[in-house]
């Protein structure tokens, strides 16, 4: 072993023994953990077990185990079990707890029993960013993605996965009956034995038709005709590859355009984003506390309530329109290729000529004006247009509002590219956290805390890059 640096010896005994804060340099992000943690009224945010019980053993004090939370989600331990293991060998965490050694259940039951307080923990940091002026660009970026549950595709039932399902056993039940049929025609030891394995094979498929009845029955109750069974919050959902899906969540959030900060989250189980606009975009302008805010989406998004909603909020939002035109698919002309003359409440289509408004109805809880023109029998450009007697254009009472979110997309067509750059990274850099598994908690409730969990960690990480630990802790001292 000459010429190499070498150990001490396990057995070396040491007269003066290291402090362990030794062993944590000074920009150590752990600190920072240290110091958020005691600078939160824990009590005031809702924390259980503040106040000490006069009898009985000791208990840990909340702060403790919201580092421990805080430290595990920043270094990719969500485990309770993991981070039990780690409060034993780490010596970051053992600076952190004082060398407290919880168990993995007292670990778990903190986060379970203390949900909404440890999410207005996050949103603390939230208003810290606010404070610090990281959120000086009005300007946010909102998407969606779909996160797995605890919760097999396998143990989630809809009405068509049920019947595909009673189908099959009734399948199954007629082939086996087939073959009982032919066995009774064999040699008798021969066809007692198989007989015997079919009746087996039969009574397992009867009691599997009547647990599938009975799912049946549960599913037509359920207000979204489905139900899961291991996380009953879960829901199925389709994701971007065709025919693919899983059973999970949908996670909302809006991400600042400058910092790249989440500035606010939400986590639902509906599969779509179309209704999600203006809820998640009141939240941001809530969270940074700015009246004249900007949101840009994908087209996922578009609808109009929700654009006439962020509208009558003060909130300019520009989503792109999808382009799911019948016309257009045929090759005929496109509602936008008619031009709207808001002057004279009129249409001027491809050809020159007008198409003027015709009665007004009431379709999905929505008031649509009808428009069309008397001189499309002899235009040139009908087989362009439309197969019918008269092309017909339907205008949403709100259209207008539609209409000038597109003007400012047709003027800034770059907010796209930004909106790409802005809010795709944090849920890979999250999913990659996770390690490409699954929410660990159950329920709508306690999924939402654990995402709250992962937004924080995000966001710390983020603000030591942008400000370093030094800096930031100075400024939660302040």
């Amino acid at each position: 072993m000459k010429r190499f640096v070498e150990g001490e010896s396990r057995s070396q005994s040491t007269l003066f023994p290291e402090r362990i804060d030794d062993y944590i340099t000074e920009d150590n992000p752990v600190r920072v953990i240290d110091v958020f943690v005691d600078d939160l009224d824990l009590e005031a945010l809702g924390f259980d077990g503040m106040t000490p019980c006069a009898t009985g053993r000791p208990g840990y004090h909340p702060s403790t185990l919201l580092k421990i939370y805080i430290y595990g989600y920043l270094n990719r331990v969500q485990s309770s079990r993991r981070l039990e293991r780690e409060t034993q060998r780490n010596v970051e965490v053992m600076w952190l707890t004082g060398r407290l050694t919880p168990d993995f259940k007292t670990i778990a039951d903190f986060r379970k029993d203390n949900g909404s307080a440890i999410r207005k923990v996050c949103r603390e940091f939230t208003m810290l960013c606010r404070r610090l002026s990281l959120y000086s660009q009005a300007l946010v970026a909102i998407d969606g993605s779909k996160f797995k549950a605890v919760n097999n595709r396998d143990r989630n039932y809809t009405r068509a996965k049920v019947q595909r399902r009673i189908e099959q056993i009734e399948e199954s039940i007629d082939r086996y009956l087939s073959a009982l049929d032919s066995a009774d025609r064999g040699a008798p030891e021969v066809a007692e034995a198989k007989a015997e394995r079919l009746q087996d094979k039969l009574s397992t498929l009867r009691s599997e038709m009547q647990r599938m009845k009975e799912l049946e029955t549960r599913v037509e109750q359920a207000p979204d005709k489905q139900i899961s069974l291991s996380d009953p919050d879960s829901r199925s959902m389709a994701t971007s590859g065709r025919g693919s899906g899983m059973v999970g969540y949908n996670v909302q959030s809006a991400v600042d355009a400058k910092h790249h900060l989440i500035v606010a989250h939400e986590v639902t189980n509906v599969g779509n984003d179309r209704s999600q606009l203006a809820s998640i975009a009141k939240l941001a302008r809530e969270a940074m506390n700015i009246d004249d805010i900007s949101v840009v989406a994908d087209r996922g998004y578009f609808k109009g309530e929700e654009i006439l909603a962020c509208e009558e909020a003060g909130i300019t939002a520009y989503v792109p329109k999808p382009q799911t035109s019948g016309s257009q698919a045929k090759g005929l002309f496109g509602k936008r290729d008619f031009r709207f003359i808001a002057e004279e409440n009129e249409y001027r289509c491809p050809a020159g000529e007008r198409l003027k408004w015709r009665f007004s109805t009431i379709e999905d809880g929505m008031q649509l004006h009808c428009y069309w023109s008397s001189a499309c029998q002899g235009c040139a450009l009908k087989a362009q247009c439309t197969p019918s007697k008269q092309r017909r254009i339907k205008r949403w009472e709100h259209e207008a509002v539609l209409d000038a979110m597109q003007e400012r997309l047709d003027r800034d067509p770059d907010k796209m590219n930004v909106r790409r750059q802005t809010v795709e990274h944090p849920f890979g850099t999250i999913k990659s956290w996770m390690g490409s598994t699954h929410f660990l908690m159950r329920t709508l409730n306690n999924v939402r805390t654990e995402m709250s969990l992962h937004v924080l960690a995000y966001n710390l990480k983020r603000v030591m890059r942008i400000l370093g630990t030094q800096p930031l802790m100075e400024a939660m001292r302040a």
